[in-house]
């Protein structure tokens, strides 16, 4: 299958070659179930459910959850994006065409929904923090998670914790962002590693970015 990855003329945290190695993630597993924490302007989203929809037809789920401009937590230590804040754009045409044409945040499940619309009924978008959240969702079916939500230690080791409850001894994909050189966040390899640690778990470093666990 031809990937190619599409930015939908928005903001997107898997610049240049990076999409496309997230779609052969996809691509190698085949899941019919995805959860992203972290959606940021969505573009991951529908590229995921392009993909889900040409290997599935009609037949998969997408849940994605983030704080989609709601009030952000309250560990001091979490990392937030500039663009959440100001929406800036280097291409002049992309700031007047969102900011004062459409004045639409794209962070927004509004947004993320209209650029979703053709998977109405596969989606499913949540707002909250996943420290709080997570807990109360049915994850029983999700055969593949992208994790690339809040960055803190504590919150990282709360979303893996959660998360490889429902997925333990299933052979399901948590594919965590931020971890290798590419793109490193600290906190994030720190909790990664302690976690894997403390579960026996096998680490897959992808392009020294991606780390992936098989669960």
């Amino acid at each position: 299958m031809s990937l190619n990855y599409k930015s939908y003329w928005r903001k997107t945290g898997l610049k240049g070659k990076w999409g496309n190695i997230f779609l052969k993630r996809l691509s190698n597993h085949n899941p019919k179930n995805v959860l992203e924490i972290g959606v940021f302007c969505g573009v991951t989203a529908r590229n995921t459910c392009d993909f889900l929809n040409k290997i599935n037809g009609k037949n998969f789920s997408y849940i994605g959850v983030d704080l989609f401009g709601g009030y952000q937590n309250e560990h001091k230590d979490e990392i937030e994006p500039t663009f959440l804040k100001n929406q800036k754009f280097s291409n002049p045409l992309k700031n007047i065409y969102y900011n004062y044409i459409l004045k639409e945040n794209l962070n927004s499940i509004k947004s993320v929904s209209k650029l979703l619309r053709n998977y109405t009924d596969n989606i499913k978008l949540i707002a909250g923090d996943t420290n709080k959240i997570l807990k109360e969702l049915d994850l029983q079916n999700i055969d593949f998670t992208f994790l690339d939500g809040g960055h803190s230690y504590q919150t990282v080791i709360n979303d893996l914790t959660v998360l490889y409850k429902s997925m333990k001894d299933k052979k399901k994909v948590i594919l965590c962002d931020d971890y290798g050189k590419e793109s490193y966040i600290p906190e994030v390899e720190k909790a990664i590693n302690d976690f894997a640690k403390k579960n026996n778990l096998k680490l897959n470093l992808i392009e020294n970015r991606f780390v992936e666990i098989i669960t």
